[in-house]
């Protein structure tokens, strides 16, 4: 499974519709993984065949986004996005969860398998 790229829209419409409720409230089917970086940042750039291995592994299990935070700015504001690469971990159930930096595969999977 690739891992999608996130617009504004596709945002409000698969993960949260943050505009309409202040209160937390996930759309998606699946539990989710939210990579927030940027094209420019060199620990996302080696975050990203990390996060491609594991949308094959979890595959059907976990949703991995990828959100620009220099094309989507306001997305990126709205969960008070201030350093690259975030990641937030969408559970189905209860809050997400946010995690700065990269990390090893061995880590984020441990994340994976306990938040989501």
């Amino acid at each position: 499974m690739a891992i999608k790229h996130l617009n504004k829209a596709d945002f409000l419409k698969k993960v949260s519709n943050y505009e309409e409720s202040k209160e937390w409230s996930f759309l998606g089917d699946k539990p989710a993984l939210i990579d927030f970086y940027a094209s420019w940042c060199g620990p996302c750039k080696a975050l990203s065949p990390i996060l491609e291995e594991l949308s094959d592994e979890y595959d059907g299990k976990v949703d991995i986004y990828k959100v620009n935070v220099d094309d989507e700015f306001e997305l990126s504001s709205a969960f008070g996005i201030r350093s690259v690469p975030t990641l937030i971990f969408v559970p189905m159930q209860g809050q997400p969860k946010m995690s700065t930096g990269g990390m090893p595969k061995s880590k984020l999977k441990e994340l994976i398998d306990n938040l989501l």
